[in-house]
């Protein structure tokens, strides 16, 4: 009986809407999660109860056009080589996958990796077989030979005329730094790193004491937390800051502060199109 009156009052307050409402009415909606309720709609403030993530009010022509935005999960291929700082990738994957994206492994060969000596990765693709993305990442951890690899470097090249953004955390940024990416543009990664890749990189104006910098279609981030921070600036961009404050939350990654970092430029990809992203 006490189940029967909680599933009614439930049905009450998040009574899914079933006609077509106009466009400038308010409703309340999921935050992005990539679960069914994405589509459902809400008539009073509070928490989804299908994935707890709390509501946000939009317009339903608002809602309409992210949900069409959204038909297509944007995909992102983590570039991990053997010796990668596990932290370094695990922190983005979470923001990422939680946003909605989609998310795969790619390495120079489909056989197990070892990050830190630690801990086996198997990845999904190697550079031969792996699809395209629309954002492929590096991180740190014994970059330097992948950075050193020409087949690797061939590989990074051929994408970048169809990746839409590419993104580095630590020392990551030395594997997109050596494929050209980072020419003329400025750049950060891990604080003691900082000096090296200047000497690397001497046409990237490499910055210290910055969480990341984002250049529109690249984006280099300090080390390991700054990769979180890097990681949910972009979930900012491409699916609001609200849709980035609800992961940080569902993360408990409670250090986060947005615009903690440099951006450079304009861009024209939030899900208002709404112009510049500039610190």
């Amino acid at each position: 009986m006490r189940t029967a009156l909680l599933l009614l009052c439930l049905v009450g307050l998040f009574r899914v809407n079933a006609q077509a409402p106009a466009a400038d009415s308010i409703g309340y909606f999921c935050g992005i999660c990539g679960g069914a309720c994405d589509t459902m709609t809400f008539h009073q403030p509070g928490v989804c109860p299908h994935c707890g993530m709390t509501l946000i009010k939009q317009t339903y022509a608002e809602r309409r056009k992210l949900l069409k935005k959204l038909q297509r999960p944007m995909t992102i291929a983590f570039y991990l080589q053997d010796g990668v700082e596990v932290l370094d990738f695990a922190g983005p994957m979470e923001v990422f996958s939680y946003a909605g994206f989609k998310v795969f492994t790619v390495s120079r060969k489909k056989e197990p990796i070892t990050t830190q000596g630690i801990l086996k990765v198997m990845p999904d693709y190697s550079i031969e077989d792996a699809p395209p993305s629309d954002i492929l990442a590096f991180f740190g951890g014994n970059a330097g030979p992948a950075s050193q690899d020409p087949a690797v470097m061939a590989w990074i090249k051929g994408r970048e005329a169809d990746t839409k953004y590419f993104f580095s955390v630590c020392t990551g940024a030395f594997i997109m730094g050596r494929a050209g990416l980072l020419d003329s543009l400025s750049a950060t990664t891990f604080h003691s790193s900082i000096e090296s890749l200047r000497k690397a990189l001497p046409q990237t104006h490499v910055l210290a004491n910055v969480r990341f910098v984002d250049n529109g279609k690249v984006i280099t981030t300090a080390g390991i937390s700054a990769g979180i921070d890097g990681a949910l600036h972009l979930v900012s961009r491409l699916r609001g800051q609200e849709t980035a404050k609800e992961v940080a939350e569902y993360m408990e990654y409670d250090k986060w502060v947005p615009n903690q970092g440099m951006v450079i430029g304009k861009a024209n990809d939030g899900p208002s199109g709404s112009g510049p992203w500039r610190r």
